[in-house]
């Protein structure tokens, strides 16, 4: 079983976005997977009572948030996705970080956002360390043309954590969302462009 932590102190970042659409794409490829959401907003779990019951089924706990990350997967579960909650830090997210196999870190090209999460960046590089976990960051709503896009290849250098991809700002996301779906959800030719960025990211989840 691979468990995938999506993770960032910061609210408003597109752990969401990020974490429903790995979900997503792991259910495209049937396998049997759970999404839990360790933030007080549920955002994630209100996706899924969006989602259709004709696409690839995507389960989660009925328990509290707190709780999810240390919740058993029922038998035959492939793979999780965990959203979690904006400002995770000690012990908290120690324990995220124990139980995975995988984290992302969803981060904007803005000088606030790099600087607002230089230290927990670092201190995550030392637990997935630690635990034996693959880190990469997935740049948010960035063009990679941009000197923006560079600024941020050249912040995460110095960190030596590689960054797997950068999504366009779109408004995809937001329609999608609103419905249930993912980028893995509707016809490919609809979203080309989008799914040429998430190329890289399922290559690295898939590993």
């Amino acid at each position: 079983m691979t468990i995938v932590v999506v993770v960032n102190p910061k609210g408003g970042v597109g752990k969401s976005t990020l974490s429903t659409n790995i979900a997503g794409y792991f259910a495209s490829r049937n396998q049997q997977v759970m999404l839990g959401d360790t933030d007080a907003q549920q955002s994630s779990r209100h996706w899924l009572t969006l989602r259709p019951d004709t696409l690839p089924k995507i389960r989660t706990w009925d328990l509290q948030a707190d709780l999810v990350i240390n919740a058993k997967p029922p038998k035959g579960t492939t793979h999780v996705v965990v959203d979690t909650a904006g400002g995770v830090d000690g012990w908290r997210l120690k324990n995220l970080i124990s139980k995975a196999d995988k984290v992302l870190v969803p981060l904007q090209s803005s000088v606030f956002d790099m600087f607002a999460t230089h230290e927990f960046l670092k201190k995550l590089r030392v637990l997935t360390q630690q635990q034996q976990s693959e880190l990469g960051i997935v740049g948010m709503r960035v063009d990679p043309r941009t000197i923006s896009a560079g600024k941020l290849r050249e912040f995460t250098a110095t960190l030596d954590i590689p960054v797997i991809s950068y999504l366009r700002d779109t408004q995809y996301y937001v329609h999608l969302a609103a419905h249930g779906l993912s980028m893995f959800d509707i016809a490919p030719s609809k979203v080309e462009k989008d799914l040429f960025q998430w190329k890289p990211i399922c290559h690295w989840l898939d590993q």
